[in-house]
C-alpha cells in the first residue's frame, strides 16, 4: 500500500512536469535570480566575519575597513531583495498558470463525458474536484517553487562556503543534518494517504452542501432539516477527524528537524570554540567561526523548509492525482468527432430492433422498433419510468442503444456528429435550467446573434413577453442562477422562447408545458402547432388532453412500446390507452 501511494505521488509529479514545460522560461530565469540571491545572501556572513575581525582590540579598529564591508553587504541586501522579488513574481505566474490550464483542461473534459458519468457521479464531488482540490495544489506548488529550489540552492551554497573556511567542522554538519531529511520523508509517505481521504470526505462534503442548497425548498418541505444536518455532522466529524490526523503527522515534521539542526548548531559552536583557542586563531578566527555558525543555521534552515514542504506537496499531489483522475477519465470511442458538423436533416427517423439499459443487469428497452415520417407530430406516453424520456435520451444520443440502431434519414445517429445532431433539435424539458445573466442572453443562449426584434418575437410566440415587459428590467433584467426569483412557469416560459427563437428542424416537447396554468397553456399549444409544422416533433405528456391531434401516439409500458396509433384508434382498441385516457377523464363515482 506505501509503495503503491509513492508510486501515484511520484507519477503525479511527473504530470504536472508536463504542464511546466510551458513555463520553462519562467522556471530557468527563477532558478538563475534564486542562484543569485542565495550567493550573495551567504556572502554577507563573510563580509560580516571579515568586520568582525577588523575589531582587534580595544583601540584597534579599523573602521574604515568596517564602513566599507557594511556598503558591500548593504549592496547585497538591496539586489537580494529585487530577485526576491522577480522570483515571486515569476513563481506565482509559473503556479497559478500550471493550475489554470489543468483546470482547464478537466472542464473540457468534463463537457466531453457522455451523461452517463455526470448521472453516476454526485455534482457536488466533480465540483470539489475542479475548484477545492485545484486550489489545495497550487497552494503545495507555490510552496513548492518558493522554498524547494531555494532550499536545495541554499543547502548546496552554504556547502561550499564552509568547506572553504573549515573541511573539519563542515564533516560535523554534513554528517548529521541530513537526518531530519530522512525523518521529513518517512513522515511524508505516511501522510500522502491520509491527505487523499482528506480530499475525498472533502469532496463528500461539498457534494450535500451543493444537494442541500438546489433542494433547500424539498428538504425545509418535508422537515428534514435535521436529518440533513445530522448526514452533515457525520461528514463533518470525520472531515475533522482525518484532517487532524494528517496535520498531527504531518506537523511533528517541523519539531523533529529543528531539534536535530538545533543539535548540529551546538556542535558547532562547541568545536569550533575549542578550534579556534586551541589554535589560537590559525586554524578559524572568531570572525570566521561567527560566518560559520551563520551559515550552519542557514545550512540547517533550508532542511526544516523543505520537510515543510515535502509534507504540503505530499497533500498538492494527493489533490492533483484527483483532478488528474478527470482529466484521464477514458471517453468512450465514438466514430462520429470526426463527421462533418454540417448537416441538413429532414427528419426521418427510425428505431430500428434498439435495446437499452441503464445497467446491463436490468434490461429496460428490447426490440423497439418505430418508423416517423418528416413532419409528424408523435406523442409519447405511459405510466412513470416506462422509458419515455429514456427514448428521448437515445435520441439525442445522451446514452447510445446497447443493440440495434436509430437512424436519421437513414444514417446511424452513431454515425453523425454529437454537435450537428443535437443542434437538429430543438429541446423543451420539464426541469428547467437557466443560466446567471439576463432574460436576453437566456433567450438567446441558443442563437447567440439574435437580433433584440428576434428576441421579442420569440417572446411573444411563447407568451412570455407580458411578464418580461413587468420586470424591473424588461429583457435586460439579470437573473441568478436557475432563474433565481422567477416562478416554476415563468422559468418554462423562457425555455420555450429559447426554442421559439432557434427553431430547429426536430423538436422534443417533454413535458413542455407542466408548470403554466391552463390558459397560458392552450394559446402556447396554439404557438406550438404553428412551429410544429414541417417539422418532425416528440412530445412527452402525461396530460393526455395535449396531445390528441397528434400524428401517432407511442403508448410504452416496462420499456416497450405496446400501442401505437391515432387518438381515435387507440380508443377505439380500448386498450391501455383506453384505461390511461378514461382515469383522466372519466366522471367520478359519487356513491365512492
Amino acid at each position: 500500500m506505501k509503495k503503491a501511494n509513492n508510486k501515484n505521488a511520484l507519477r503525479t509529479f511527473i504530470k504536472v512536469l508536463k504542464y511546466l514545460k510551458v513555463y520553462r522560461i519562467h522556471f530557468i530565469l527563477s532558478l538563475i535570480f534564486t542562484a543569485i540571491s542565495v550567493a550573495l545572501t551567504l556572502y554577507v556572513p563573510v563580509l560580516v566575519g571579515e568586520a568582525i575581525d577588523l575589531a582587534r582590540g580595544e583601540g584597534n579598529v579599523i573602521f574604515e575597513g568596517i564602513e566599507a564591508i557594511l556598503l558591500k553587504v548593504i549592496v547585497a541586501i538591496l539586489i537580494t531583495a529585487v530577485l526576491q522579488w522577480l522570483i515571486n513574481v515569476l513563481n506565482n505566474r509559473m503556479t497559478y498558470g500550471i493550475v489554470c490550464n489543468i483546470r482547464r483542461e478537466a472542464f473540457k473534459k468534463i463537457q466531453k463525458f457522455p451523461i452517463s458519468y455526470i448521472d453516476s457521479h454526485p455534482s457536488g464531488e466533480i465540483v470539489s474536484r475542479i475548484i477545492s482540490d485545484a486550489e489545495q495544489f497550487s497552494d503545495g506548488l507555490l510552496l513548492g517553487f518558493t522554498q524547494f529550489f531555494n532550499g536545495i540552492i541554499t543547502i548546496l551554497g552554504t556547502l561550499i562556503f564552509m568547506l572553504t573556511i573549515s573541511p573539519s567542522i563542515t564533516a560535523i554538519v554534513v554528517v548529521v543534518t541530513p537526518v531530519s531529511l530522512f525523518v521529513a520523508a518517512f513522515i511524508a509517505k505516511k501522510t500522502y494517504s491520509m491527505f487523499k481521504l482528506q480530499s475525498e470526505i472533502r469532496g463528500e462534503q461539498t457534494s450535500l452542501i451543493d444537494e442541500m442548497i438546489s433542494g433547500h425548498k424539498t428538504v425545509a418541505a418535508f422537515g428534514k432539516e435535521k436529518d440533513i444536518q445530522t448526514e452533515f455532522d457525520e461528514i463533518n466529524t470525520r472531515l475533522s477527524k482525518s484532517s487532524l490526523r494528517a496535520i498531527f503527522f504531518s506537523s511533528t515534521t517541523n519539531p523533529v528537524t529543528r531539534f536535530l539542526n538545533g543539535t548540529v548548531y551546538a556542535l558547532v559552536a562547541l568545536f569550533g570554540a575549542l578550534l579556534c583557542i586551541s589554535s589560537g586563531g590559525a586554524a578559524i578566527s572568531v570572525g570566521m567561526l561567527s560566518s560559520f555558525l551563520a551559515y550552519s543555521t542557514q545550512y540547517t534552515k533550508p532542511f526544516n523548509e523543505i520537510s515543510g514542504v515535502i509534507t504540503e506537496l505530499q497533500n498538492a499531489l494527493a489533490c492533483a492525482a484527483r483532478v488528474f483522475e478527470v482529466i484521464e477519465e477514458p471517453l468512450p470511442d465514438d466514430v462520429s468527432d470526426n463527421a462533418p458538423t454540417d448537416i441538413d436533416p429532414r427528419g426521418n427517423i427510425e428505431f430500428c430492433d434498439v435495446s437499452f439499459s441503464y445497467t446491463p443487469e436490468k434490461p429496460l428497452i428490447k426490440g423497439l422498433n418505430v418508423s416517423v415520417s418528416q413532419g409528424q407530430k408523435v406523442a409519447i406516453v405511459g405510466p412513470t419510468g416506462c422509458g419515455k424520456t429514456t427514448l428521448i435520451n437515445l435520441l439525442m444520443r445522451f446514452y447510445d442503444v446497447r443493440g440495434g440502431a436509430i437512424t436519421l434519414d437513414g444514417t446511424d445517429v452513431r454515425e453523425i456528429n454529437k454537435v450537428a445532431l443535437r443542434r437538429s433539435f430543438g429541446m423543451v424539458l420539464q426541469e428547467t435550467w437557466l443560466c446567471e445573466g439576463t432574460i436576453r442572453d437566456n433567450i438567446a443562449f441558443g442563437k447567440p446573434d439574435a437580433t433584440d426584434e428576434e428576441i421579442v418575437a420569440a417572446a411573444k410566440a411563447a407568451h412570455a413577453h407580458s411578464f418580461i415587459r413587468r420586470l424591473p428590467d424588461g429583457y435586460n433584467t439579470v437573473i441568478g442562477e436557475d432563474g433565481g426569483s422567477l416562478s416554476q412557469g415563468q422559468k418554462q416560459l423562457l425555455c420555450i422562447s429559447r426554442v421559439m427563437l432557434s427553431l430547429p428542424e426536430m423538436l422534443i416537447l417533454d413535458e413542455a408545458t407542466s408548470s403554466i396554468d391552463t390558459r397560458t397553456e392552450i394559446r402556447i399549444g396554439k404557438a406550438f402547432t404553428t412551429m410544429m409544422k414541417g417539422r418532425t416533433s416528440f412530445i412527452v405528456a402525461h396530460r393526455l388532453s395535449t396531445i390528441k391531434e397528434s400524428d401517432m401516439i407511442l403508448v410504452m409500458k416496462d420499456g416497450n412500446v405496446i400501442e401505437k396509433g391515432t387518438h381515435e384508434e387507440l380508443l377505439a382498441q380500448k386498450g391501455f390507452y383506453f384505461e390511461l385516457y378514461n382515469s383522466q377523464f372519466a366522471k367520478p363515482d359519487v356513491n365512492e
